[in-house]
């Protein structure tokens, strides 16, 4: 079949990379897509917005199936639109991407549905917020009522912090005109639990963990995931069952309840907390980078799940049991200012993965051309070793603009 793959980062990759795998699939279009998907798709110069046109072309193509990656084309109704037109599509309709898109929707989801989550009230006005913020114990979670590519969540450890954020939010826009969402701090390792999901019908993958800071040693601002790894030790069967019968189940319920069934893939971002299992967030979508380690540990044919899912059947996953840890390779002055269009160097050295997140091509060189660029992927039979590989490889690759943490993994390795 033809399938047509929505996006241009480092998880769109390794979903093409996926489809590549399958015996069914006889070709893979990517709109946009980057210069590394180049290698193993078409890619289409439509930008992952642009509704009609990414429904005109996948008709005219004779496209089986379309995979949505990220959660803008979701918040802009692709699937309703493809839906719409007969035509098969992965990914959760406008309606049950808000359990992404609105943080007081997934919020008043929670509360109504008694699924752990942190405590939490909602401000649009900045006065009121700020008092509120004022009176409670620091740090604070402020957290954007809306899409902000990974950066509208902040920890403010000190009342100028927080005022700074909720000036941002609320006052300045900077992010839309929107609201926030206070929540209770929490403290505990977080990890990801992704989930296929199809009405009430749920499959859960490996569990995986990314790192948000900028540097090692968690420090820095926060930034859209500087690596990943997966299998995580320190997550129990019986964590994993809680999540998934305590947490990801209900959810999946909650949604069809109330009238806005979600297929796709269900991201829960986790906490072990001292008081249990909480729900830090929601993603109606692959998270990135959690699916360059997920997927290539995943035995199955993709494609069969994602038309199970879309054609609400059934299907089973099997997973390699080797790690998989991965390092983001990122431009300097990333998550603020930073330049683009410096040469990437050594690609053709690496001996394991590598994803390509804002890469683009310029005749024969590669140049960088967002902010995270790149994603080195090691597996191994143990996380140590997966991880020397993943760092032996990143010293393969040569570019002037690139940084990266060396201590992806820690929670699982480090003493």
């Amino acid at each position: 079949m033809k399938v047509l793959v929505i996006g241009s980062g480092g998880r769109e990759h390794a979903i093409v990379d996926a489809l590549a795998r399958s015996p069914q699939v006889e070709k893979i279009f990517c709109a946009p897509g980057n210069a590394g998907i180049a290698a193993q798709a078409e890619c289409v110069a439509i930008r992952d917005t642009e509704v009609e046109r990414l429904r005109d072309f996948a008709a005219a193509e004779g496209v089986a199936l379309t995979v949505v990656g990220p959660e803008v084309a979701l918040a802009a109704g692709v699937v309703d639109a493809f839906k719409a037109a007969g035509l098969r599509i992965f990914g959760p309709t406008k309606a049950a991407a808000r359990i992404e898109s609105s943080k007081e929707f997934a919020k008043d989801l929670m509360a109504r549905h008694d699924i752990p989550t942190a405590g939490y009230r909602v401000f649009s006005d900045y006065a009121e917020a700020r008092d509120y913020v004022a009176g409670r114990p620091l740090p604070a979670v402020l957290k954007y009522d809306g899409l902000a590519a990974g950066k509208g969540v902040v920890i403010a450890a000190t009342m100028e912090e927080a005022d700074e954020a909720l000036r941002d939010m609320l006052l300045d826009d900077k992010f839309g005109e929107g609201r926030v969402v206070v929540e209770d701090y929490l403290e505990g390792p977080e990890f990801s639990l992704l989930c296929f999901v199809s009405g009430r019908k749920v499959w859960p993958m490996v569990l995986a963990q990314d790192h948000k800071r900028a540097y090692d040693g968690d420090e820095g601002p926060n930034t859209g995931g500087m690596g990943a790894y997966s299998p995580l030790p320190f997550i129990s069967e019986e964590d994993e069952r809680y999540a998934l019968e305590r947490i990801m189940r209900p959810v999946a319920e909650a949604m069809a309840d109330e009238g806005c069934p979600f297929e796709g893939v269900l991201y829960g971002g986790l906490m072990k907390t001292p008081q249990g299992i909480k729900v830090i967030e929601f993603n109606a979508r692959f998270g990135d980078p959690e699916t360059e380690v997920v997927l290539p540990r995943l035995k199955s044919d993709i494609v069969d799940i994602f038309c199970a899912v879309a054609d609400g059947g059934d299907t089973e996953l099997e997973w390699h049991d080797f790690a998989t840890l991965g390092i983001v390779l990122a431009s300097k002055g990333y998550p603020g200012d930073y330049a683009k269009g410096a040469e990437i160097r050594g690609l053709e050295r690496v001996e394991g993965t590598v994803y390509h997140m804002g890469t683009k091509p310029d005749g024969d060189r590669i140049l960088t051309a967002g902010g995270r660029v790149l994603f080195v992927v090691g597996r191994g039979a143990t996380l140590a070793e997966a991880r020397e590989k993943a760092l032996a490889d990143v010293a393969r690759i040569e570019c002037d603009n690139l940084f990266h943490r060396t201590d992806i993994g820690h929670w699982a390795l480090d003493d």
